[in-house]
């Protein structure tokens, strides 16, 4: 099987063409604008491969319109599901959540934080939840929040604002 990185999630339908709106995890816009073909399923290990005819990009949103799936009927039953690309399609120098969930977190002091557990998305950034066992720490994922990620050292170094 190939190595697919989950890149959004289907949340609804528009219009009766078979337009699919999808939350979007990805950083960078550019990821999207050269999608060729994507994989649609509940998890990794079963998709199915769609054509993409058009994508268009709106905020932490995109629009597909799929090869295949041209009326509401067909688009409904793709609600909910998940949108996966060939991590190979992705751009270098950019970290996937599959890439920085389980590192360790650090402050810039060498403060062990605990371990990178889930992302969470929200509309304008996403939220790092950092857990050592007896607490969370939910980190906003800004470059002058998050000064270092190295994936060969498994470490994840922040700069805490202040309250955190």
């Amino acid at each position: 099987m190939r190595d697919l990185i989950e890149i959004g999630k289907i949340v609804k339908t528009i219009g009766l063409k078979g337009r699919l709106k999808v939350l979007s995890y990805c950083e960078s816009a550019e990821v999207l604008e050269t999608l060729t073909d994507v994989f649609i399923g509940d998890d990794e290990d079963h998709v199915t491969s769609f054509s993409v005819k058009r994508v268009a990009i709106k905020y932490r949103s995109f629009f597909l319109d799929l090869e295949g799936i041209d009326t509401l009927e067909s688009a409904v039953q793709l609600v909910g599901r998940s949108v996966f690309t060939p991590s190979e399609d992705l751009s270098d120098g950019e970290y996937y959540w599959k890439d920085i969930i389980g590192l360790d977190v650090v402050t810039e002091e060498g403060q062990e934080l605990g371990r990178l557990t889930t992302i969470v998305p929200t509309g304008s950034n996403d939220v790092y939840v950092c857990n050592n066992g007896e607490r969370e720490i939910l980190i906003p994922a800004f470059d002058d929040v998050v000064k270092k990620i190295d994936i060969e050292k498994g470490i994840m170094i922040v700069m805490l604002p202040e309250g955190l």
